[in-house]
Parts: C-alpha cells; structure tokens; sequence
C-alpha cells in the first residue's frame, strides 16, 4: 500500500532544489524524484521555457499529434460528504437529484449526437448511486461508447472488477490533497474523511483490472509543489505495482461553486503550466487531462505542450445537457463554455487531430 510522505518533508525536497539540480533534471534521460522536486521548484522557474521544450517533445514522441475528447456526464449531486471546497457538500442548499437509469441513458444519447465517444460519469459520493446503478447503467450503453469512466465514492475492488466487467473501462479518484492536515480540516464529515481509504482507491481500481486510472489533487487546497512530488511519488508506486494499466493525472484548479469557498492557497496558470510540464517530463507516457474547468484561452495555448486529454460542452450539474438551465444544481461553474465542435477546430487550428473515437468498445466486451 501506499504511503504519502509526510507533507513538511515533500515541501523541503521542493524547496532545497537549485538552479543546478533543475539544468541535471532536464538532461536527464529518466528523471527521478529527485528530478521531479527540482521540476517543481521555485528555482525552475526561469527554465519554464526549457520545461515547455522537453514536455512538447515527450508528448509528441508517445502521443502523436493526437488529443482525446471526452464528455463528463453527471448522474446525481446527492452527497453525504460536507467537503468545505465542493458545491455538492451535503450543506449546501442547491437543486438535488438523482437522475433514473432511463433519464441518464438519455443524456447519453444527447451526448453521443453531439459527437462524444468517451465518457467520465460523475456523481456526488452518495448510496443513490452505487454498484447496482453503474453496472445497469454501462450495461445500457456500453454498445453506444467506445470507452467509459467513472468519478464517484470510492469502491472496493469486487465493485470495480463487477463494473469491469459491466463495460467501465476506467476510473478517476481524485486524493483532493495530500496534505494529511488539510486534508482533515477540508473533510469534516462524511466517509471521504476516511484519508487512508481513499488514498488507496487508485490501487483498488487497478487490481480490478480497470485498464485506466487516474488521480490528481485539488489545486488551491495547500502548497501545490509538494502536492505535485506527492502525486508523482504516487504515479511511481502504482506505476510498479500494475504495470498493465494506463495511467492519468488531472489538474483541477478551484473554480466558482455553491457555498463561496476561497482556496487558501490559489495556483495561478504559470504555476499551473510548471506543474503538468515536471509531470511530463517526469513520466512521458502518462496522460495529462486538462477540463473545461480552465478557460479556451489557456486550453488552447496548451495545446501541443504536454495534455493529451480534453473535455468539451461540459455541464457539472445532473440532467444539464437536455435541461433549459443546465447550471441548476451544478459542482462548479465552468471556464470553456465551447461546444465539441468548436474545441476540435481549436485543435485543428493547431495542426492536432481531435480525437472522438481511439478503439472500439467490443475490445473490453472480449476481454470482459
């Protein structure tokens, strides 16, 4: 199992790196942690230029000049958590439901018109929507997408190996901060107060067999440079550990939600941009998504320098895409409010393809 660090050991491998420790980690051919604290350091800084050099050619080398879209697809904001950070907190006063099995293959459908083909279902951590429900879900659409995720509570491994073999092809679990102490103060109440348990929900995943994985903190919680050694210590141990499976890392920066909580610690976008090119430099083959969360003009500087993953015409609130008000009830308010179409023109505009569609779904009904 995998054990984060303490926090104030992470935030001195970070801050004791120097100008000669940055130049060593981006000549060297396989970057080790120690390169990674460098790449993250306030001494890096002035090599972001470098940094973007190293990422973009690391991208193309294992991606191609390819981008994957995907669609977030929210099924219910019912939640049990009182998480400080999220609009879904169980005391915040907004418009709850649960979408039936019939209103969400509905959405799906919505989606699926729209030219999506990859798809992340996303719930608030609540009973309304557990194993039962997701299997019956991908059941019903595992013939319409080629692949599909999820992001909802944490699971044991007989649950995800049950929606494995339902058609979910992977699974996203977020530890929000790996900052023991924030992160105790940040969940209050709730089973995602349970540090350890989540913590180990990625290893969980991959031993069910889900073929894709991904993890990734909330930025703005506490000090990002060591949450980003935190991280990449994690990607490493998992890396050795299920060797198999395919690995992602998000970057989600606090955005505008219902109960007006303030990051204590906000990451600006040059910070944001450090961070995902030491990612990539640390771990080429790794695939870096970055959300709607962020706004096009960024999205679209970025492209070509490291993410290799997209979503687009996103709404955080369930039933939003077939609703007149589709914020009614939302996680967080978007910053790319564009449609698919207009992201892959984007994209294409920079000499990428958009990806919709990378392998079919009868891949995992064969190996399922």
């Amino acid at each position: 199992m995998f054990v984060t660090p303490e926090f104030e050991s992470l935030r001195s491998a970070v801050a004791g790196a120097t100008e000669a420790d940055v130049r060593r980690a981006l000549e060297s051919i396989r970057p080790g942690e120690r390169d990674l604290a460098a790449l993250l350091s306030p001494a890096a800084e002035p090599f972001l230029a470098a940094m973007a050099s190293r990422s973009a050619a690391a991208t193309g080398q294992r991606f191609g000049k390819t981008i994957q879209i995907y669609a977030p697809l929210y099924v219910s904001n019912l939640c049990a958590n009182r998480c400080l950070y999220c609009g879904f907190s169980a005391e915040n006063r907004i418009d709850r439901r649960a979408l039936s099995l019939d209103e969400a293959e509905a959405e799906a459908v919505l989606l699926q018109k729209r030219g999506f083909n990859h798809l992340l279902l996303v719930s608030g951590e609540a009973p309304a929507v557990g194993v039962e429900y997701l299997e019956a879900l991908a059941l019903r659409l595992r013939d319409r997408f080629a692949a599909i995720s999820i992001e909802v509570q944490p699971l044991e491994t007989e649950g995800y190996a049950r929606l494995f073999r339902a058609g979910i092809t992977g699974v996203a679990v977020y530890q929000e901060t790996y900052d023991r102490v924030t992160y105790g103060r940040m969940h209050p109440a709730g089973p995602k107060s349970d540090y350890v348990y989540r913590l180990a929900t990625p290893a969980r995943g991959a031993a069910a067999g889900l073929r894709e994985v991904g993890i990734g903190f909330l930025l703005g919680l506490s000090d990002w440079r060591a949450e980003g050694l935190a991280v990449g210590l994690h990607l490493a141990w998992l890396r050795k550990a299920f060797w198999r499976t395919a690995f992602t890392v998000s970057f989600p920066r606090m955005r505008p939600a219902a109960g007006g909580f303030q990051p204590p610690q906000p990451v600006n976008e040059r910070q944001l941009t450090q961070l995902l090119f030491a990612l990539r430099i640390f771990d080429p083959d790794l695939g870096l998504v970055l959300s709607t969360r962020e706004d096009a003009r960024y999205r679209d500087g970025m492209i070509g320098l490291g993410p290799t993953r997209y979503s687009a015409g996103s709404c955080t609130a369930p039933g939003g895409y077939g609703s007149p008000d589709g914020s009614a009830g939302e996680q967080f308010s978007v910053g790319d409010h564009r449609s698919i179409d207009e992201v892959c023109a984007a994209i294409r505009a920079k000499g990428f393809d958009p990806v919709r569609k990378d392998w079919d779904a009868v891949f995992q009904q064969t190996a399922a």
